[in-house]
C-alpha cells in the first residue's frame, strides 16, 4: 500500500558500552532530501547511513539525528605530546638551576614527582582524544550498535508513514466514489440541459415572432434552421469525451493506489489531468444546475489533490 511522506522514528541500540539514539523526522518534499546530524568522528558512517534510507524512502525532506553516549576506557585515548613536554621540562630544570631548587618528597629524598605535576598541568603535555575509531574491530562494533538503533528507528518510521498512507487511500477512495456520482449526475443532467434551452429559444423565439406579427407581415420559423442551430449547440456543449476520459483516468486512479512502492507522481499527473477535464466540462456548462454539479466535481478533484502531495 502507498505510504506517506509525513512520520516520525526514533531508535535506541546499547551494546559494547556504548549507546546510540537515533530519531527521523520527515515532511512532503518533491524530491528525495536528507539532512543528517551527527557526531564529527562518525562522519565516515554518514555516507552508509544515506543509502540504508534511500532503500525506505524515496521522497520527501527527512531529517535524521544520531546521538552517541560511551561508557568504556576503550573509546579514550591518551596521548603525550613530547615536544611539549620536552620544553616544559627544559624549562623547569633552567629555573631549578638558576634558583638552586630542589624537590623532595615526604621523607626528604630528591625525585621528580612535584615537575612530573606541574607537567600534567600543562593543557598541551597531555591531551585525551574521545571515541577515535582506531581499527577495524572498533569500526564494526560501532557500526553494529549505530544500525541497530537505526533499523529500531526506520522501523517506527515506516510504521507511521503506512499508517497515514492508510488513511490517506482510504480518504482518497471516498472522494472517487463521490466524483463518479457526481460525473453520473452530470452525464443525466447535461441532455436535459439542452433540452431545457432549446424549449426556451423556442418560447423566446415565438414571442419575437408575435410581436413581429402584430406590426409586419408574417412570419413563421424555419422548423428546419431552427433544429440545425439547436444540434450545433448541442454538439458545442457536449461533454461526452470528458465524461468518458474522466471514468477512464478515475479506473486508472484504483489501480494505481493498489500499487506497491512510490506512486506519489503518478497520481499527481492523474490527477492534473482531471482537473483539466473538470475545467473542460466547466466551460461547456451554461446550465446553473450543471454549474453547481461541476463546481462541486472541481472541488473533490482538488481535495484528490491535496491528499496527492502527501504520499510517497
Amino acid at each position: 500500500m502507498p505510504q506517506s511522506m509525513t512520520g516520525f522514528g526514533r531508535g535506541e541500540y546499547t551494546k559494547y558500552d556504548r549507546r546510540f539514539k537515533v530519531e527521523i523526522k520527515s515532511v512532503n518534499h518533491r524530491y528525495g532530501d536528507f539532512s543528517i546530524r551527527l557526531p564529527r568522528f562518525l562522519n565516515a558512517f554518514e555516507d552508509s547511513v544515506r543509502k540504508r534510507l534511500a532503500k525506505d524512502i524515496n521522497r520527501g525532506k527527512v531529517e535524521v539525528w544520531i546521538g552517541f553516549d560511551s561508557y568504556t576506557e576503550r573509546d579514550i585515548t591518551a596521548r603525550v605530546n613530547w615536544a611539549f613536554a620536552d620544553a616544559y621540562a627544559n624549562a623547569l630544570g633552567e629555573i631549578r638551576e638558576r634558583y638552586g631548587l630542589l624537590m623532595h618528597d615526604a621523607m626528604g629524598v630528591t625525585n621528580g614527582h612535584a615537575e612530573l605535576e606541574l607537567m600534567a598541568r600543562c593543557p598541551d603535555v597531555v591531551t585525551f582524544e574521545k571515541f577515535e575509531i582506531n581499527n577495524e574491530s572498533m569500526q564494526g562494533e560501532f557500526r553494529e550498535t549505530l544500525f541497530g538503533a537505526l533499523e529500531e528507528a526506520l522501523m517506527q518510521f515506516n510504521a507511521m508513514r503506512q499508517t497515514e498512507g492508510n488513511a490517506l487511500v482510504a480518504d482518497i477512495k471516498e472522494k472517487i466514489t463521490r466524483i463518479r456520482t457526481l460525473a453520473t449526475q452530470i452525464s443525466e443532467r447535461a441532455p436535459q440541459a439542452v433540452e431545457e434551452h432549446a424549449n426556451k429559444l423556442r418560447e423566446r423565439l415565438l414571442e419575437m415572432v408575435a410581436k413581429l406579427n402584430e406590426s409586419a407581415a408574417p412570419v413563421e420559423i424555419a422548423e428546419a434552421r431552427f433544429l440545425t442551430e439547436i444540434a450545433i449547440l448541442a454538439d458545442k456543449s457536449s461533454i461526452d469525451e470528458e465524461l468518458t476520459r474522466m471514468a477512464s483516468h478515475l479506473a486508472q486512479l484504483d489501480d494505481i493506489l493498489e500499487e506497491t512502492g512510490p506512486i506519489g507522481r503518478k497520481l499527481d499527473f492523474l490527477v492534473q489531468e482531471m482537473n483539466r477535464e473538470a475545467n473542460t466540462i466547466g466551460s461547456k456548462s451554461t446550465d446553473q444546475q450543471l454549474g453547481k454539479l461541476v463546481v462541486d466535481l472541481k472541488s473533490e478533484v482538488e481535495k484528490i489533490r491535496e491528499q496527492v502531495q502527501n504520499i510517497e
